[in-house]
């Protein structure tokens, strides 16, 4: 075993050495642009190009035509929401209301609130304590004017699985779009956009292994239809809703990672799971006051954020000297305030501040899991002694 040990998946993953050997060869060899199609380097990448749209199509059951690349999940996230809403004002279309929820990425909540600026009206359905929607009450917030839902599929904290299944076909018996940021859920649980009848699904390369700076938006083609205004304007690349040269190296490892998650996703997460559970029964086992935040039953087989009574969160990261883990989503990591998504789930303000999120991923092992279970004891244990707290009695 090697330290520093990384458990924090979440913010993002190590390169799989296979699709770094599938990306090299675009840096030097076949470095052609992909829109340059008169001549052979130019028609090599952009070959290379389609074959990544094929490999992301087949992971989430989709058709080739239907993935836009981008320069990652945030970008995805601010063309489905933004281009569907200014598409919709520029058709002369009616509607101008969407509906999510306060716990969702901050990619998803920063574009709500830029559109409410330009006069979009936007619904945030509350959650219950274990982090998943009530359904009730989302479908009560939808109205007349309603042309967008955007839930997540796999919260980025605390990995909680939302019913996209059930949300889609809502959205579609009352003639609403439904767009999910899948970042966390692709390449780590069955992600079908025909079953879940989602019409728009952002992706990210570097959450299931492949390199930092691209992605993809899944837009649905066909009934329903799906309209976006482009946010960046220059050539009309990817069928004019995103210009610029295409990113070609990444774009190949963006395929190959999701072709790798297609043919062992299945092996990978019973593993992961096996690892997650054997992390939280180590630690509540030899801890009091220990507490899994968000619903255990529908969760991500990666995902473990736990609460620790009497320990400040931040003490707690440091004192992990050698091991990565996190109090919450790196969009928010140079915060101090406590994370939104676990206020969100009605959680105290001490509560919250005492949370840790670890993020297991396809390079940790059993070893890895014993030693941090150790580590964490034997710094929680310390912490409470020096600020002498002591865990409230049963019977109190």
């Amino acid at each position: 075993m090697r330290l520093p040990i990384y458990m924090d998946n979440h913010a993002t993953t190590p390169v799989d050495p296979r699709v770094l050997e599938a990306m090299l060869p675009y840096f030097t060899q076949t470095f052609g642009n992909a829109a340059s199609r008169t001549h052979v380097f130019g028609q090599e990448a952009a070959a290379a190009v389609e074959r990544a749209r094929k490999q992301i199509a087949c992971l989430i059951n989709a058709s080739p035509q239907e993935i836009v690349f981008t320069s990652g999940a945030t970008e995805s996230d601010n063309l489905a929401i933004k281009g569907l809403a200014r598409m919709h004002r520029q058709e002369g279309k009616p509607g101008s209301h969407i509906v999510t929820l306060p716990t969702e990425h901050k990619a998803v909540l920063d574009s709500c609130s830029r559109l409410e600026k330009e006069g979009f009206e936007v619904s945030y359905v509350p959650v219950g304590a274990d982090g998943l929607v009530d359904f009730g009450e989302l479908e009560s917030a939808i109205n007349e004017r309603t042309i967008l839902i955007s839930v997540m599929a796999a919260n980025n904290e605390i990995g909680v699985l939302q019913p996209i299944r059930e949300i889609g076909e809502l959205c579609h018996e009352r003639g609403v779009l439904f767009h999910s940021d899948a970042v966390q859920a692709i390449g780590k649980i069955p992600v079908d956009a025909q079953a879940m009848n989602v019409d728009l699904i952002s992706i990210t390369a570097h959450k299931i292994y492949g390199p930092k700076g691209v992605g993809a938006l899944y837009v649905r083609d066909g009934k329903p239809e799906v309209r976006l205004a482009p946010l960046i304007d220059g050539g009309g690349h990817e069928l004019g809703m995103r210009s610029g040269t295409l990113n070609v190296p990444g774009i190949v490892g963006l395929g190959k990672a999701c072709e790798l998650c297609m043919e062992e996703m299945a092996e990978e997460s019973r593993r992961l799971i096996t690892l997650r559970d054997r992390l939280k029964d180590g630690i509540q086992s030899r801890l009091e006051g220990v507490r899994v935040n968000g619903s255990m039953e529908r969760r991500l087989p990666q995902n473990l954020n736990l609460s620790f009574d009497g320990v400040e969160g931040e003490a707690l990261l440091t004192g992990l000297d050698g091991v990565a883990v996190s109090s919450g989503a790196a969009c928010r990591s140079l915060a101090s305030e406590s994370s939104y998504v676990l206020r969100a789930l009605g959680m105290s303000e001490d509560r919250a501040q005492s949370s840790i999120r670890f993020g297991l991923g396809r390079f940790n092992n059993q070893e890895e899991v014993d030693y941090v279970i150790d580590r964490v004891v034997e710094t929680v244990k310390g912490l409470r002694e020096f600020s002498e707290f002591t865990l409230p009695s049963a019977e109190a």
